[in-house]
């Protein structure tokens, strides 16, 4: 497939701030954060331009953004669909969440709910992100069970890498943060690896011969291309990556994306109050480059099944 820009910076994006979301609306009401009024308006206001920045970012993908409001009338069947409507809907429990912090001077139990409102309301949103393409079963590399607990995980590992440093900003204490960042980072990296072993070891379901019907017949090749000039599908569709570019653009994501950001963290536990806020921050921004990439190669990696009648290997 394609890779989009738009689309890779909404995936990117969004996915930090609703992890960042998700986890400031979780932890608060238990008290495990810090109660400062201005720590939450900011760290709110973070996780709300990171998620909007990608919204909007992704219209950029459509034909007649404007006319991106509709496709949140189609929820009945479509995730699309789905993920706008629960978009929207979470934006009213995360304002609220905020405003009734702020005023309140303290997170009260009506701050509180509508964090855990909130939090819900990111995961649910990010499920249906995932839900886009794992639904998709002409699309093997996405038609599987990895790639929904990869959205989840990395969205929870930059958004507590981004809490850990905004912790850092208001001096209090980042040692949960950091712990959940670096507990994320694992996950994330084992359900990444196991995403792309799966994706180079399971063969295709289809190839020319079931797609054509003609396997009985012996192998199926193509004798002359369908067309004479590239048409919508081979752009959209045809996208090809080798294998050499792909294998280090993946090293590139692992070492940029987890190794030196779960470094970081772990040496900003130790270094002076400035010095771990830089650490925090440059951890952050590292990680969301090597997501950049990895949701780069999401779309590179995959082929779609109608490339089979362009003459496309399966």
């Amino acid at each position: 497939m394609t890779p989009a820009l738009s689309v890779i910076l909404f995936t990117t994006a969004s996915g930090a701030g609703y992890g960042l979301l998700a986890l400031l609306g979780l932890l608060v009401p238990f008290g495990l954060l810090p109660a400062m009024p201005w720590f939450g308006l900011a760290t709110l206001v973070l996780a709300l331009a990171l998620v909007s920045g990608g919204l909007l970012s992704s219209t950029l993908h459509l034909g007649h953004p404007e006319r991106a409001w509709r496709a949140v009338t189609q929820w009945r069947s479509s995730w699309l669909a789905r993920e706008g409507l629960a978009a929207l809907l979470t934006y009213l429990p995360a304002l609220g969440f905020g405003a009734t912090w702020f005023l309140a001077h303290r997170p009260a139990p009506a701050a509180a709910a509508l964090g855990m409102l909130a939090s819900v309301g990111a995961v649910v949103t990010l499920f249906c992100t995932s839900m886009i393409y794992a639904s998709l079963r002409p699309v093997r590399q996405w038609r599987n069970a990895w790639v929904t607990p990869n959205f989840l995980l990395l969205a929870g590992y930059s958004g507590a890498l981004w809490l850990a440093a905004m912790t850092r900003l208001f001096h209090a204490s980042a040692a949960l943060p950091s712990a959940l960042a670096l507990l994320f980072c694992l996950a994330a990296l084992a359900a990444k690896l196991f995403y792309w072993r799966w994706i180079d070891r399971t063969p295709g379901a289809s190839t020319a011969e079931t797609a054509t019907g003609l396997g009985h017949l012996g192998r199926v090749r193509t004798l002359d291309a369908p067309h004479t000039e590239e048409n919508y599908l081979m752009r959209e569709m045809g996208f090809r990556i080798a294998r050499k570019h792909a294998r280090r653009l993946r090293r590139l994501a692992l070492i940029i994306g987890f190794a030196i950001p779960f470094v970081l963290t772990i040496v900003a536990l130790i270094l002076s109050v400035l010095l771990a806020l830089a650490a925090a921050v440059i951890a952050a921004l590292l990680a969301l480059i090597g997501i950049f990439v990895e949701r780069w190669l999401f779309f590179a990696e995959a082929t779609h099944t109608v490339m089979l009648y362009y003459g496309r290997a399966a």
